[in-house]
């Protein structure tokens, strides 16, 4: 195997592989890495961006390519790192390679890495601003790009820019902080009208259209950056049901008086354990986030614990003493189980149905 490009770290460590894709430079973005075995078109299409995603699984892209499965319209990570690449995927859905989905959507992937290496590195360290380049780009090339490159204001690139409608039946609102597509399918599937509206959506827009409750999604980057969006969930939450979902939790936590942190290399993957403190039982969730709430933060709030990660015993989720509000730091619309935690979802319409 002759290895035509590498992975540039901003402390100069570098990993090599072979280009596929459009075989150009990445952009600078933050190395993770994501244990899932499979479902690696919805990672690769999650609003999250600004990232490099490294793969935990050895063999990608065996079952190829189907748009229907997209969670958002275009991808939004910096680049993708494998082990092996399938080049001949086998399923009755595909409708095209993984390596022609990069050149479609002018995404770099580099494969045969050692991603054993990569994933250590990140479990000690913590994640790294990364570039994916040719194998003659020297690390004093890109060093300074690598150690400046600030990565912020994540949700202003990724939320739409105006309200859309979707399904019929009773209304909820949905802020788009960089939702996946299947959290406002979930909505639709319940017998839903969704709106969804923009990250920067005042609490006087949302009490215009008059919804049954509020859905705050999922999305990229630090929660504290949000301090005018937090002001507006707080009159939100005071006069809907609210549910929050990943950095909508976070965004929740932040306007009762909770705090947030970044964790040293965040939940990303299809297997995460949880546990519902109310009634003990242990779901299997799917994650994607690197920032946490603290739950030493609660004490002072009108917050309290409902979800625990079994794994390392961080917050998962939290309810609100006297309001019909409540959010989990994981995904409940992708149901690994498949269906272990949909029931987060009913309990959201059973809250709106009490409301009215």
């Amino acid at each position: 195997m002759k290895f035509n490009g590498k992975l540039i770290l901003e402390d100069g460590t570098e990993f090599l592989g072979v280009l596929n894709g459009t075989q150009e430079n990445s952009p600078v973005a933050e190395v993770v890495f994501n244990t899932s075995m499979v479902g690696y078109q919805e990672i690769l299409t999650d609003p999250s961006c600004d990232q490099i995603i490294c793969m935990t699984y050895p063999l990608i892209g065996n079952y190829g390519v189907n748009q229907r499965f997209a969670e958002a319209k275009k991808t939004a990570c910096k680049g993708f790192i494998v082990r092996e690449l399938c080049d001949y995927p086998s399923h009755f859905e595909n409708e095209i390679t993984l390596d022609q989905f990069f050149k479609d959507n002018n995404l770099v992937c580099l494969s045969e890495v050692d991603t054993r290496a990569v994933t250590k590195k990140i479990r000690e360290h913590g994640t790294f601003r990364g570039v994916i380049t040719g194998i003659d780009t020297s690390f004093d090339s890109v060093k300074d790009k690598l150690q400046s490159t600030e990565l912020k204001g994540q949700v202003s690139k990724v939320s739409s820019n105006k309200e859309e409608v979707f399904g019929i039946g009773e209304h909820v609102v949905l802020y788009d902080f960089g939702y996946k597509a299947n959290i406002k399918e979930c909505l639709v599937d319940m017998g839903f009208k969704v709106t969804v509206v923009p990250y920067n959506t005042p609490f006087e827009r949302v009490k215009e259209l008059n919804p049954k409750g509020v859905c705050l999604s999922n999305g990229p980057g630090n929660p504290d950056e949000l301090v005018e969006v937090i002001a507006e969930i707080k009159k939100v939450q005071e006069s809907f049901p609210t549910f929050g979902i990943c950095l909508g939790h976070q965004l929740l936590a932040l306007a009762n008086g909770a705090k947030t942190e970044k964790m040293l290399y965040g939940h990303r993957g299809g297997n995460h354990p949880v546990k519902d403190l109310e009634t003990g039982r242990v779901f299997m969730s799917s994650q994607n986030h690197g920032y946490v709430v603290k739950e030493d933060s609660l004490s002072n709030t009108p917050l309290v614990k409902t979800f625990i990660n079994v794994n390392d015993g961080t917050l998962e989720g939290m309810s609100h003493k006297t309001l019909p509000v409540f959010s989990v730091q994981f995904h409940p619309e992708y149901r690994p189980g498949p269906r272990d935690t949909n029931y987060l979802f009913e309990k959201f319409k059973g809250m709106m149905e009490a409301a009215q």
